[in-house]
């Protein structure tokens, strides 16, 4: 049973990936990031318009294993920016989460919430993503002027903890139109 969700998330990948083949298609370069600024490339994201959704397909390595917080932020920026208190912090440039109707809430990529909720993004034991995740209620037109944001830990797409419990931006990439 508990390989039943993965084989069903990958089957659905590869179909919408299927799909897509003949989509328009944008890819996004992933460069990691720290308070000092924007390091050295990890890999891109293909971004594809679908029947479905927009689709994301990571080709990323050199990261740790695990699930990570997936996100489309405002602004097209990766660089820090000074927080509240006056601490320089990893692409904070890039604002806060995609949410044009003003919702202040997340709800993950199938609820109601901000439209920046992404799927979260899967790292395999050789420290690759390359699971492609689709956003349902995104299309390429929402993406000019953003930017992509990988966020240390997972996601519980809820309100509390503070961000759906992500850590801080770890990679950033700038969507150019």
């Amino acid at each position: 049973m508990r390989f039943t969700t993965p084989l069903t998330a990958i089957t659905a990948s590869l179909l919408l990936a299927a799909t897509a083949a003949q989509a328009q298609t944008l890819d996004v370069d992933m460069h990691k990031v720290s308070a000092e600024g924007v390091e050295e490339s990890i890999g891109t994201v293909s971004l594809e318009q679908t029947d479905h959704g927009l689709l994301l397909t990571p080709s990323l390595s050199g990261m740790n294993p695990g699930v990570y917080g997936f996100h489309v932020h405002q602004n097209a920026s990766c660089e820090p920016a000074e927080d509240d208190n006056g601490e320089m912090t990893a692409a904070l440039s890039a604002g806060g989460h995609y949410d044009p109707e003003d919702t202040g809430t997340h709800q993950g990529p199938y609820g109601d919430g901000h439209l920046g909720d992404l799927p979260v993004l899967t790292v395999n034991e050789e420290g690759e993503a390359n699971l492609p995740v689709l956003a349902p209620r995104l299309s390429m037109d929402d993406m000019s002027g953003r930017a992509l944001m990988i966020h240390e830990g997972g996601d519980t797409y809820e309100d509390e903890p503070h961000l759906g419990g992500g850590g801080p931006r770890m990679a950033c990439g700038v969507v150019e139109s």
